[in-house]
C-alpha cells in the first residue's frame, strides 16, 4: 500500500479486506460479533470504514476467521496502525463530514448534482462564508470560520498543477438566483463559476426550470469514484445531522443512471456557460 493513502481510505481498504475474510470463513457479522461478545454494528461499521479499528480489532478478528498466514496479519495490524493517522483536515478539529473529506481527497473523479446552492467546491470565500452563516445561525463565528476554510482548502483538489479531481457538476437553475449574500457577491460567485469551468477537467452544466419534474428531484447527492480498482465507487448523500453512503453496486449504479439523466436533460456546456454569464451580468446591474 503506498504510503501517502490518506487514513479514511486505508481504513475503508482494510474493512473490505476484512469482510471477504469474513465471508470466506461462511460467517455472519452476527456469528462474529456473538464470539467477540460485541455488537453486531461494530462489525458492520469497521467492515465499512467509518469506524477506526485498533491492531487488537484486527487481532481478534483474524482469529475468529482462523488466519494462519501470519504475514497476512501482521499486514492487517499495518494497515490499521496506518488507518489511526490524522488526515490534513483534523487539525481544524471535529469536522461533522470528515469521512467525506478523505474520500473526496483521494477520489479521481466527482459527479455532483446540487439542486440548491452552488456547489462547495465551486464556491468563492464570500459566497462560502455566507452560506455556512446562513446554514448555521447559532454556531459561533470561530466555528463558522472554521467551516469555510476547510471548504477552501478542499477545493486544492480540483486547482492542483499534478492529477487534479476530475469534476463533474449538474446544477440546477435556483441555485444560480438564489441571492447568496448579495448581488455583488453572487456576481463575484458566477464569474468564479465560469472561470473554473473552462479548466479542462471541470464540467458545468444548468439544469434548467423548464425541465420540470426530473431525475434529482428528490435532493442533492454526489458520485466519487477511486483510481485503484479496489476502492469500489461511492454515493454521498449529506444531512443535517449524519450523512448516507451507499457502496453497494445495485446503489451506485441506480444513482449513476440518475446522474446520466440529469446530464442529458440540462443544458450543454456551451449553454450553461452562456445562461451562468447572462445572471452575472444581470446581478451586476
Amino acid at each position: 500500500m503506498a504510503s501517502n493513502v490518506n487514513p479514511t481510505v486505508r481504513r475503508r481498504r482494510l474493512g473490505q479486506e476484512l469482510r471477504r475474510l469474513r465471508e470466506l470463513k461462511g460467517m455472519t457479522a452476527e456469528e462474529v460479533a456473538e464470539r467477540l461478545l460485541v455488537s453486531q454494528s461494530k462489525i458492520s461499521r469497521l467492515e465499512n470504514g467509518r469506524r477506526s479499528i485498533s491492531q487488537r480489532d484486527v487481532r481478534d478478528l483474524c482469529g475468529v476467521y482462523e488466519v494462519e498466514d501470519q504475514r497476512i496479519v501482521e499486514s492487517l495490524m499495518q494497515m490499521a496502525k496506518d488507518s489511526r493517522q490524522q488526515g490534513w483536515w483534523h487539525a481544524f478539529g471535529d469536522i461533522p463530514y470528515s469521512v467525506y473529506i478523505g474520500l473526496e481527497t483521494d477520489a479521481e473523479s466527482l459527479r455532483v448534482y446540487e439542486p440548491q446552492i452552488i456547489t462547495g467546491l465551486l464556491q468563492t470565500r464570500a459566497y462560502a462564508e455566507a452560506i455556512v452563516q446562513g446554514g448555521s445561525p447559532e454556531s459561533s463565528g470561530q466555528e463558522n470560520d472554521k467551516q469555510v476554510e476547510v471548504r477552501l482548502r478542499r477545493q486544492s483538489r480540483i486547482t492542483a498543477d499534478k492529477d487534479p479531481l476530475r469534476l463533474w457538476v449538474v446544477l440546477d437553475e435556483a441555485a444560480l438566483h438564489r441571492v447568496v449574500g448579495s448581488r455583488q457577491v453572487m456576481r463575484e460567485q458566477l464569474e468564479h463559476v465560469m472561470e473554473l469551468s473552462q479548466m479542462p477537467h471541470i464540467t458545468v452544466q444548468v439544469l434548467p426550470f423548464e425541465v420540470g419534474a426530473h431525475a434529482g428531484i428528490n435532493g442533492q447527492y454526489s458520485i466519487l469514484e477511486f483510481a485503484d480498482a479496489a476502492d469500489s465507487s461511492v454515493v454521498y448523500i449529506e444531512g443535517v445531522t449524519s450523512d448516507l453512503y451507499l457502496e453497494k453496486p445495485h446503489d451506485v449504479q441506480k444513482y449513476t443512471v440518475m446522474y446520466e439523466h440529469l446530464r442529458a436533460q440540462s443544458l450543454n456546456v456551451e449553454q450553461s456557460r452562456q445562461l451562468v454569464e447572462r445572471l452575472a451580468k444581470d446581478y451586476a446591474r
